[in-house]
């Protein structure tokens, strides 16, 4: 049996479940500089090159989680340029300047943090080149260093990036950060049992890992939600989606987690299963949708 997700393995969109859709829809649109790929009835997918990021689900009936629940930490957003991100960041501090909550040059990446409407964090990202990571016995090492907002923007921000020139470039979910209960937890499932590999760890404070040699696809912290429980249904985290290259990828996905005891769902379209804190998590393949 095959211990470990597939090295081509990514991130689909996240699904949030939403109280006001048009203020989200909004944010997301109007500061964000996503698109809107699709709207039906109560759910908004919006994205960039036909690429969904963001899924917007109206769930009117629920309410905000209580603090210190598990739950989503932020979806992060790759750009493939830093002009693209630049945008961006130009477009959040002229329409939400308010939702910014910070920023930090990880050495792997330089990313800009945010906060949404309902509270959902957001960072927006610029990967550097793969041949300027540096690793050590199998860890990534990555930092937490000042970054200037305004001098990244005076550096990247072209007059045709602020004029719109970058919308229609591709973005993507590179990764997803959860907040959790426990970190030994964490790793147990998303390692030992779902196949990531461990490329960092803080401690017990956090865990980060990934599929391929990436820095990190997901991540898992307890800096707000140290001994959470099982998630109650609440606005926020609806699903996190993740894109299997293939078939076989999938099946030995399934597989897995079955032997490790985990429920799994599978509707013929798509793998469901839930992780310790009742965070929903699909994998796809292509050919199954």
């Amino acid at each position: 049996m095959n211990e470990k997700l597939a090295a081509d393995t990514g991130m689909g969109p996240v699904t949030l479940l939403v109280g006001d859709l048009d203020a989200m829809t909004a944010y997301y649109r109007d500061v964000v500089t996503l698109q809107v790929l699709a709207a039906d009835g109560d759910t908004v997918t919006l994205g960039r090159a036909n690429r969904p990021i963001v899924v917007l689900r109206h769930e009117p009936a629920l309410r905000h989680a209580t603090p210190g629940s598990a739950g989503l930490f932020h979806t992060a957003i790759l750009f493939e340029t830093q002009a693209a991100l630049a945008a961006a960041l130009y477009s959040v501090a002229r329409n939400a300047p308010g939702t910014f909550t910070g920023s930090a040059d990880h050495l792997v990446s330089q990313a800009f943090y945010f906060t949404d409407p309902e509270g959902n964090g957001i960072e927006l990202y610029w990967d550097r080149a793969r041949t300027e990571w540096s690793w050590t016995h199998g860890s990534i090492e990555m930092g937490t260093l000042y970054l200037d907002p305004n001098g990244f923007l005076g550096e990247h921000l072209t007059e045709e990036a602020a004029l719109g020139a970058t919308a229609g470039e591709a973005a993507s979910v590179g990764h997803v950060h959860l907040s959790v209960g426990d970190v030994a937890t964490a790793r147990a499932f998303y390692v030992d049992a779902l196949g990531f590999d461990e490329t960092a760890a803080l401690g017990n404070q956090a865990v980060f890992v990934s599929a391929g040699g990436y820095h990190h696809h997901m991540a898992m912290n307890v800096w707000n939600s140290r001994g959470a429980g099982p998630r109650m249904p609440a606005l926020g985290l609806g699903r996190v989606d993740l894109a299997l290259p293939d078939e076989d990828a999938l099946g030995s996905l399934t597989e897995r987690l079955r032997h490790r005891g985990v429920e799994v769902r599978d509707d013929g379209r798509a793998l469901r299963f839930d992780d310790p804190w009742a965070n929903v998590l699909q994998a796809t393949a292509p050919g199954r949708a």
